[in-house]
C-alpha cells in the first residue's frame, strides 16, 4: 500500500504543473481595465434611435478592456442626475465618471448657482470614492440671451478649476452647426453624427482611464 509520503512529491508536483497552466490561461485574458460611468442626458441616451446606434455603444466596441455603463436619461437635469447618482455608484463601482449634464438646466432657464451647486455635489460624491471625474462642458441655446450662456460657461470651468479635474469640450459644438448631422429637432444629434461622437470622446476617456494621468 503507498504511503502518503510515497505520492507527496507526485502531488506538489502535480500542483506547480496545475499553477503553471492556470497562470498561462489567467495570463492569456487581459484584466478588464477601469470600469467609466456616464451620467448624462439624451445626448448621451440615445435619443431618438436603438441604443446599439447611440454613441456609447460604440464607444464599448472601441473600448473593449473597458466595462462602459450607461447612465445616461433623456431629459435629465443636474438635480435628477444627483439623486441617481449614489445607487449607479453602489452598483457600477467606476473607477472614472463623466458628468454629461446641464444642457436640460439650460434649456429650462434654471439659475446657473442652482446648477453649480449640483454639480458640485456630484463631483464630491465621486471624488469621496476616489473616482476620477471628466466633466463634459455643456453649451445652451441663445434663448437667454448671451450673460445667461455666458453664466452657464463659466460654471463649468470655475467646477474644472476648483475641484482639479479635466473638462472636456462640448461634444456637440461642431455637429449642431451641420444639419446633416442632427435630428428634425435641432437639438439632438443622429445616427449619422455617433460615430463622430464616439471618435472624439475615445482619447478623452482613455487618458481618464489612465494610470499616469491625476
Amino acid at each position: 500500500m503507498a504511503h502518503f509520503s510515497d505520492i507527496k512529491p507526485f502531488l506538489d508536483l502535480k500542483n506547480r504543473r496545475l499553477g503553471f497552466v492556470l497562470l498561462f490561461i489567467f495570463s492569456s485574458f487581459p484584466l478588464s481595465a477601469a470600469p467609466i460611468l456616464i451620467l448624462g442626458d439624451s445626448l448621451s441616451a440615445s435619443y431618438g434611435m436603438p441604443e446599439n446606434e447611440g454613441w456609447v455603444h460604440l464607444l464599448r466596441n472601441k473600448m473593449p478592456d473597458h466595462t462602459i455603463i450607461n447612465g445616461s436619461v433623456s431629459g435629465e437635469t443636474s438635480a435628477g442626475g444627483l439623486r441617481r447618482l449614489p445607487a449607479l455608484l453602489d452598483s457600477a463601482s467606476p473607477e472614472v465618471l463623466l458628468i454629461e449634464l446641464g444642457g436640460n438646466d439650460g434649456l429650462r432657464g434654471f439659475p446657473p448657482k442652482q446648477l453649480k451647486n449640483n454639480l458640485t455635489k456630484i463631483i464630491e460624491l465621486a471624488q469621496d470614492k476616489q473616482i476620477k471625474v471628466l466633466l463634459s462642458e455643456i453649451m445652451v441655446p441663445p434663448n437667454y440671451g448671451p450673460r445667461y450662456a455666458s453664466q452657464i460657461s463659466t460654471v463649468y470651468k470655475e467646477l474644472a478649476a476648483e475641484h482639479d479635474i479635466t473638462l472636456m469640450p462640448f461634444f456637440m459644438e461642431l455637429i449642431v452647426t451641420d444639419s446633416t448631422l442632427m435630428q428634425r429637432d435641432g437639438i439632438h444629434p443622429n445616427a449619422k453624427a455617433q460615430p463622430q461622437i464616439a471618435e472624439f470622446m475615445q482619447p478623452w476617456l482613455q487618458q481618464a482611464t489612465s494610470i499616469d494621468t491625476k
